[in-house]
């Protein structure tokens, strides 16, 4: 005789065999702690902006106390931040591993069969990886702020967090660190290899804008202003003369977070059409 597994009963909702979203949370939370290069970037990043932060601005207070340093453009606040350009390199190593590490072991393939539904797999990786990058971006920015404020010595203009413009900058560090990983994440999707993931977001980071610098002075300053890696890192700068060749702080991060969008969306799209 054979045996018939039983039926549900009538009017009982169909079980979903998929992980629920805060278990694959969980997964991803796991995954995300349990490997050495989260925690070495971390752990490098860490360094990077506090640590040379203070390097940076004990010797730029010097320079400034010696006279080297225009004392009319002097900026406190980006003197202390400026280690952030340093720092965004590693979170971006980090937001493609976070997702390439996958492809490179085949774990990716264990994955896509425990969450079927691929949105929730990307949206739970970026959700997992935004929210570590920003409270560790934050403790570095207000750290390498605090630190940078208190090596700048006397004789030397200082800014402090009560300022509206100081605490916005220090903040948008860490905000903007965030975007920087999540949009490293989102073109690891779409070329699942980490030295592409990695060239392609240098090449939006660092090498188009000095491209850009070939360009009539005309078009310069429009692709300047637009440009969402230069914009977005408005938001930690100060507002100096030079504000109205700029787009302002939220304006510009704002560009910056739709220009991530898109790249997460277009990632998205390569995860659901193609096979693991």
């Amino acid at each position: 005789m054979t045996a018939v597994a039983p039926r549900p009963a009538a009017g009982a909702p169909a079980r979903d065999a998929s992980a629920g979203v805060f278990d694959v949370l969980r997964s991803e939370w796991l995954k995300l702690r349990s490997q050495r290069s989260t925690w070495i970037s971390l752990a490098v990043a860490l360094v990077l902006g506090i640590g040379g932060g203070a390097g940076i601005s004990a010797a730029a207070a010097h320079a400034y106390r010696q006279g080297h340093l225009g004392r009319h453009g002097w900026q406190p606040v980006e003197v202390s931040l400026v280690s952030m350009f340093f720092v965004q390199w590693v979170m971006a190593v980090l937001g493609a591993l976070t997702i390439t590490g996958e492809y490179g072991s085949g774990m990716i393939r264990t994955s896509l069969a425990a969450v079927p539904k691929r949105w929730r797999l990307l949206v739970s990786k970026a959700v997992v990886l935004g929210a570590v990058v920003l409270v560790v971006g934050e403790v570095i920015a207000f750290g390498s702020f605090l630190v940078g404020q208190a090596l700048f010595g006397s004789g030397v203009p200082h800014a402090s967090l009560s300022q509206g413009e100081a605490l916005r900058a220090v903040i948008g560090a860490g905000l903007y660190l965030t975007a920087v990983a999540l949009l490293s994440m989102g073109v690891g999707f779409l070329v699942r290899s980490t030295a592409a993931a990695i060239a392609i977001v240098v090449g939006l980071l660092f090498v188009f804008p000095i491209v850009f610098e070939a360009i009539p002075v005309s078009w310069l300053n429009t692709v300047d202003k637009w440009w969402p890696t230069k914009a977005g890192a408005q938001i930690y700068s100060q507002v100096g003369p030079h504000a109205s060749d700029v787009l302002g702080p939220w304006a510009g991060f704002g560009i910056l977070c739709a220009f991530v969008a898109v790249v997460l969306a277009l990632g998205y799209s390569a995860l659901a059409s193609r096979n693991a």
